[in-house]
């Protein structure tokens, strides 16, 4: 039941916050954006995001995930409705500020109610069946908003879209009542912010995601632009091979979460089999930038679904290894380290790709990034962390 909630929490969180890529050329059209104002809609995200992470471990892990949790799906629930009645810039960029907030408690959330209420042997396959939740909501929100928009209105798309999280509160609250901790540690802790950031396991988890995760929200924010403008498809054309894409990045997810415990029963160490892991993930994003050279949109979908599930593999491994090696009791706080490492990095990357389009050096930069990002990662795993060991429940 707990892996249920948290996947559809967690693919509403990409539902809500995909909306705005799919409706740019509609909202290009009404509202006159340039791709450098599409951008800086991008980047106030992340910058928000990663603003409020900052103290999101620190809220998840001092007031639980059960209360935690559901205040954010309502409050993001609300910012994503609030877009409809946007008219400019600035009223686009406030709610856009007040969704990256509330949704940014979403993965510290999802992986300390992982560390505290399932057993270590299933935590690997639940976190990747968690890990695929954003690209189900991926995968359907291209899909369903655009014509939905082009029938009902993008206002209609906003609304819907965020009323979904109120359906979800209505079994989240009685759903929690009834289950109890697997670990000793407690759900509600103080966070020792000296010893969080001295800590050589938390910088290496921060520095796997501020490499990594700046492909995920380059693919996510400017995909259906990337499909528009290479291949010209239109606004009710583009969502089916954003969809190849994030289906693929769906089978990362699943297949990440039973690679690792297959090392493991083969005879291998934590170590080995974490790293193996990820070495096979980041050879296959190899064949992402593959995508620029082909002339069918097909074809180019296919690719950077490739490098999306590689990605997806990977980012389920970073979160593996975070709780196994990571004490329980900061897990949420360490995840939201890495979290605002990733907003950052992901701010970056869509702000060059805004700078690369308006000055003509089109998508080339940006998916030469892609395929070297996850094997400098791994190098600085390794660099960090030469062994990794699991770390109980110490403080």
């Amino acid at each position: 039941m707990l892996v249920g909630l948290i996947f559809f929490a967690t693919a509403l969180n990409y539902v809500d916050r995909q909306v705005l890529a799919l409706l740019k050329p509609t909202l290009e059209l009404e509202f006159g954006w340039s791709d450098q104002d599409f951008a800086h809609l991008g980047s106030s995200f992340q910058l928000a995001a990663a603003a409020a992470l900052i103290g999101v471990g620190w809220f998840v892990d001092r007031f639980g995930v059960r209360f935690a949790y559901g205040l954010a799906v309502a409050i993001w629930s609300l910012a994503g409705m609030a877009h409809a009645l946007a008219a400019s810039v600035q009223q686009f960029v406030a709610a856009r500020v007040v969704l990256a907030v509330a949704e940014s408690v979403n993965t510290p959330a999802a992986m300390k109610a992982a560390a505290i209420y399932m057993p270590i042997k299933e935590r690997s396959i639940a976190i990747g069946t968690i890990n695929t939740a954003p690209n189900i909501g991926a995968i359907l929100t291209p899909l369903l908003i655009p014509p939905f928009a082009v029938a009902f209105g993008w206002q209609a798309a906003f609304i819907v879209t965020g009323a979904l999280g109120f359906l979800w509160l209505a079994f989240w609250i009685p759903a929690m009542r009834k289950l109890e901790p697997v670990t000793k540690a407690p759900e509600r802790a103080p966070v020792a912010w000296g010893a969080l950031l001295s800590d050589r396991r938390t910088w290496a988890v921060a520095g796997a995601k501020a490499l990594t995760d700046c492909v995920w929200w380059f693919v996510l924010f400017w995909m259906p632009d990337f499909f528009s403008r290479v291949f010209g498809m239109g606004q009710a054309e583009l969502g089916w091979p954003v969809a190849i894409i994030f289906s693929l990045a769906a089978l990362g997810a699943i297949s990440s979460g039973a690679l690792y415990p297959i090392l493991l029963s083969r005879g291998l160490t934590i170590n080995r089999a974490r790293k193996l892991s990820m070495f096979v993930f980041a050879l296959c994003v190899l064949a992402m930038p593959i995508a620029l050279v082909t002339q069918n949109p097909w074809l180019a979908a296919v690719f950077i679904g490739l490098g999306l599930f590689a990605h997806q593999g990977f980012s389920t491994n970073i979160f593996g290894m975070a709780t196994d090696i990571v004490p329980t009791v900061r897990v949420a706080s360490v995840i939201a380290v890495g979290a605002i490492a990733g907003n950052i990095s992901g701010t970056a990357m869509i702000e060059f790709a805004g700078w690369s389009l308006t000055n003509g050096h089109g998508y080339s930069p940006m998916f030469v990034v892609c395929g070297s990002a996850y094997l400098l990662a791994l190098g600085l795993i390794h660099l960090i962390i030469p062994r990794l060991e699991l770390a109980g429940d110490e403080g």
